[in-house]
C-alpha cells in the first residue's frame, strides 16, 4: 500500500500492541473456541452495535473466542458482530506495510479524525470475512488512530499505517453497522455481491434465512 512522504504525529500516549505476539495471539486462542462468521445480510452487521459496559469473564471469553475465530477464518481483524455477538469489540493480528506485527483488542473504539496533511488515500483492495471470496478497491486514508478501551477496560488509542490502518477503520465501521461494500458504488457492491455469490468460502459461516 502506498506509504507517507510525511512524518507521522509523535505521541507517546499509544498503545504498544507489538510485543509478545505470537504468545498473546496463542493464548486467547487456545482458550478460545471458533464460531461460524455472520455473513452479508445477517441482521446484526446492520445497525450499531452496543457499548461495551461490563469488563468481565464473559468479555474475556467472547474475546479469546473471537482470535480463534480470526484464525479460522485466516482474517486479521474481526469484530463481534461477525460472530454474532451484538457488542463494540474488535480483535486484530494484522501486519502494517513494514512488515510489523500488531496484536490487540479494542473495545467501543471511535476514530480520531485526522487533519489534512494525515488523510492520504490508498485504493488498494479491501475484503471482508463476511463478504467471502469477494474483493474491490476502496480508498481510505493510509493513517489511523482508533481510541477505546482493552478488554480490561483501561483507555487505549492505538495506531496503524498502510494495511494496519486500513484494519482498524474496517473493524471499527463494523461495529457501526456499515461494511466496507457499503462505501463502494453501486455498481462495484453489486460485482462484490456477485464475486461472493459465485465463490465458496473456506470456512464456516451462518446460512442467512
Amino acid at each position: 500500500m502506498a506509504q507517507h512522504e510525511t512524518d507521522q504525529p509523535v505521541n507517546d500516549e499509544f498503545t504498544v500492541d507489538t510485543e509478545d505476539c505470537e504468545e498473546r495471539e496463542l493464548a486467547h486462542r487456545e482458550r478460545g473456541t471458533s464460531r461460524p462468521i455472520t455473513v452479508v445480510g445477517n441482521p446484526v452487521l446492520h445497525r450499531e452495535c452496543k457499548d461495551v459496559t461490563s469488563f468481565d469473564a464473559e468479555l474475556a471469553q467472547l474475546v479469546d473466542d473471537m482470535f480463534a475465530s480470526q484464525r479460522t477464518a485466516e482474517g486479521v481483524g474481526l469484530a463481534a458482530n461477525q460472530i454474532g455477538v451484538d457488542l463494540k469489540v474488535f480483535v486484530y493480528d494484522c501486519m502494517d506495510d513494514e512488515g510489523v506485527r500488531h496484536v490487540g483488542t479494542v473495545c467501543n473504539p471511535v476514530l480520531e479524525e485526522l487533519p489534512a496533511e494525515y488523510r492520504l488515500l490508498d485504493d488498494s483492495n479491501e475484503g471482508c470475512l463476511s463478504v467471502p471470496t469477494a474483493y474491490a478497491s476502496l480508498a481510505r486514508p493510509d493513517y489511523a488512530v482508533v481510541r477505546g478501551q482493552d478488554a480490561e477496560g483501561n483507555p487505549i488509542r492505538v495506531e496503524g499505517t498502510g494495511y494496519f490502518a486500513r484494519c482498524l477503520q474496517h473493524e471499527t465501521d463494523h461495529l457501526y453497522g456499515r461494511l466496507y461494500i457499503d462505501r463502494l458504488s453501486k455498481r462495484d457492491r453489486k460485482d462484490a455481491l456477485k464475486q461472493m455469490a459465485e465463490g465458496t468460502p473456506r470456512y464456516p459461516v451462518v446460512a442467512n434465512d
